[in-house]
């Protein structure tokens, strides 16, 4: 199995960028094309559990924007041809918590997808 192809890991790369910039701009349509469009797609938030896509994209719809953020550390790995993860810490503005990000990705025939992702603070209690 190959790790970081070149390739794929400049596609996988520019697929975390894109939902980066969508998840600060709250471009909604955007960070749905960027997650799987399926009931076993789900997302561990702060504060709440999301299971399939359709509730991925009510809280998205509901929540009135993301807090802003600005990135730390992030790791992209692609392993073989379809499959990636992608790890990142984040501060959140006018707070000095740290966040963590980690999202499955998996490339279908149209492109690179979120099939799962959690997101934590440091010294939640949730």
């Amino acid at each position: 199995m190959t790790i970081d192809d070149p390739v794929l890991l400049a596609e996988m790369t520019a697929a975390f960028a894109e939902y980066e910039r969508a998840l600060m701009e709250d471009d909604i349509p955007a960070m749905d094309a960027l997650f799987h469009d399926a009931p076993t797609t789900n997302r561990y938030g702060v504060g709440e559990v999301l299971y399939g896509i359709e509730e991925i994209r009510a809280f998205r719809k509901g929540r009135g924007g993301s807090p802003q953020r600005t990135l730390g550390k992030v790791a992209i790995t692609v392993y073989g041809d379809a499959f990636a993860t992608a790890d990142a810490e984040f501060f959140r503005e006018n707070s000095d918590r740290r966040g963590r990000q980690t999202q499955s990705w998996v490339k279908f025939a149209d492109g690179w997808k979120v099939v799962s992702a959690h997101v934590s603070l440091e010294g939640n209690t949730h």
